[in-house]
């Protein structure tokens, strides 16, 4: 066996898909551990058999009890403890945050080994803005709080990123349409394996494709940002600052409409004295 490593968390990156993207600095540490954290042990045992890893797992997900997890912080003490999700980079939509926010809180070392990601690779391969984007993980499953959800982020001008699963996929397409209106989208799926699909329209075009065929892996949906909101009216400018001066001082109201509007501030102060007067 290899030496042993400094005592603290190491969090790391498995695969997606593909065996060979677990990178030599991840293999190194899931055989140098005292211990490695994962989700499923029937999952991570064919990872750490291509690491040439014998190092014993112990399991840890969102159904762990509480002391679980203060017992591994325990071990932190004097122990290495890797961290490893079924796929991907742990924490991403996967337990994990709370023995990271523990281990902290005792003064442990932690460490963390960078590597692929779902969201990101889907991201790379969507064709839409990349330059400002919001994770959303998985929709809820009942109609009124995925719509809530969505309401929630329907105005935000950023590429949203979500984690679906294929008997779910079209309801959750037709879902974010109506939510969001029918923008250009992508989902993709079996991302670096031999199956990899990437298939691009608008939300409601991608429903009615996946309608009859639910895809079966991991999949992730990107949606593109809402279109260019066009310039306010005059009248609309008007009509806005009205209501805001019958809550606000002059200054302050022309300044949330410019806000709200994009427009300049100093002609809707003067525009709001005028129709004041």
């Amino acid at each position: 066996m290899e030496t042993q490593l400094e005592p603290g968390l190491y969090i790391v990156a498995g695969p997606i898909g593909n065996l060979g993207d677990l990178t030599p600095r991840a293999a190194e540490i899931l055989r140098r551990a005292d211990v490695i954290a994962v989700e499923d042990t029937r999952v991570s045992a064919r990872l750490l058999r291509h690491a040439g890893s014998d190092r014993p797992m112990l399991p840890y997900h969102d159904h762990s009890a509480e002391g679980v997890r203060a017992r591994l912080v325990e071990r932190m003490a004097s122990e290495s403890v890797a961290l490893l999700s079924d796929a991907g980079t742990p924490l991403i939509s996967d337990p994990g945050y709370k023995l990271v926010r523990d281990a902290r809180a005792a003064g442990r070392r932690i460490t963390t080994l960078p590597g692929p990601s779902a969201a990101i690779a889907a991201l790379t391969l969507s064709g839409l803005p990349t330059d400002r984007f919001l994770f959303m993980g998985f929709l809820p499953a009942k109609a009124k709080a995925r719509a809530d959800t969505l309401a929630e982020v329907a105005a935000l001008r950023a590429t949203l990123i979500f984690y679906e699963s294929g008997p779910r996929l079209s309801d959750s397409l037709a879902a974010m349409a109506e939510g969001l209106g029918d923008r250009e989208a992508a989902v993709s799926r079996e991302i670096s394996k031999t199956f990899e699909e990437t298939a691009t329209g608008t939300l409601t075009d991608l429903s009615a494709r996946y309608a009859d065929a639910p895809p079966k892996g991991e999949i992730v949906v990107i949606v593109g940002p809402p279109g260019e909101v066009p310039p306010a009216s005059a009248e609309d400018a008007d009509a806005a600052l009205l209501e805001a001066m019958e809550r606000l001082p002059v200054s302050k109201a022309a300044g949330e409409v410019a806000k709200k509007f994009g427009l300049d501030r100093r002609g809707l102060y003067a525009r709001a004295m005028e129709l004041k007067a």
